[in-house]
């Protein structure tokens, strides 16, 4: 072996060696209940409480029997349970939401960078799908029916639609306590300031008018 060939086998063996982390990194206490009114940061930015001050508030949360109104343009509600509606997630690394679907109402295409999705049918028929990144750009869909479960992998953009005549009820688990949500639509036309209509009509191969129409709705 010569010398320079060793830094190249360092390398080698220090990606071999590292972990692939699936979810947020583990915390190094009990809990990290958020304190908005602290000093103190934990690695993911929030603030801890004193951990002897802990109460069972911290780690509870109520309401997610209750429908969401899903009287918008998209049919849709997606009820939350991340870091920023309980406080004692903090650093745990998962979070959950519920979804109400009106007939037709659909979790338009999204992704969520930093957590896998793991999908539960309460109520319903739901039409969902992920599509695989480049270059195949493979879509991978199916229709749920109550009580059937659908995995999203990570990063990647997925939806849901109700494809039933009646309301559709899901629960979602997700690997990290702040999963965030990218919503396609949203992202593209409705970013502020707008993307130039230049670069989404060749983005898109449309003429720049229906760009244009599109950005209106946002």
């Amino acid at each position: 072996m010569t010398m320079k060939s060793i830094p190249l086998l360092l390398s080698l063996l220090a990606l071999i060696a590292s972990p692939a982390l699936a979810s947020d990194p583990s915390p190094l206490q009990d809990f990290c209940i958020t304190d908005q009114s602290g000093q103190v940061f934990a690695n993911n930015g929030k603030v801890c409480k004193d951990p002897k001050l802990a109460q069972a508030n911290d780690f509870f949360f109520s309401g997610l029997d209750k429908p969401g109104n899903t009287t918008n343009a998209l049919g849709s509600k997606v009820t939350p349970v991340n870091v920023a509606q309980l406080a004692g997630l903090s650093t745990l690394g998962i979070s959950m939401v519920r979804i109400d679907y009106a007939p037709g109402g659909q979790n338009p295409p999204h992704t969520h960078p930093r957590a896998t999705e793991i999908l539960t049918v309460l109520e319903g028929s739901l039409y969902v799908g992920f599509v695989t990144s480049n270059p195949d750009n493979r879509l991978i869909s199916k229709t749920l029916q109550k009580g059937d479960v659908f995995v999203f992998p990570q990063g990647l953009i997925h939806f849901q639609q109700n494809v039933g005549y009646k309301n559709a009820v899901a629960i979602a688990a997700l690997s990290s306590e702040n999963p965030g949500v990218i919503t396609i639509s949203n992202t593209v036309f409705g970013s502020k300031p707008a993307i130039s209509t230049d670069v989404l009509a060749k983005a898109f191969q449309v003429d720049k008018m229906v760009v244009n129409q599109i950005q209106s709705q946002f």
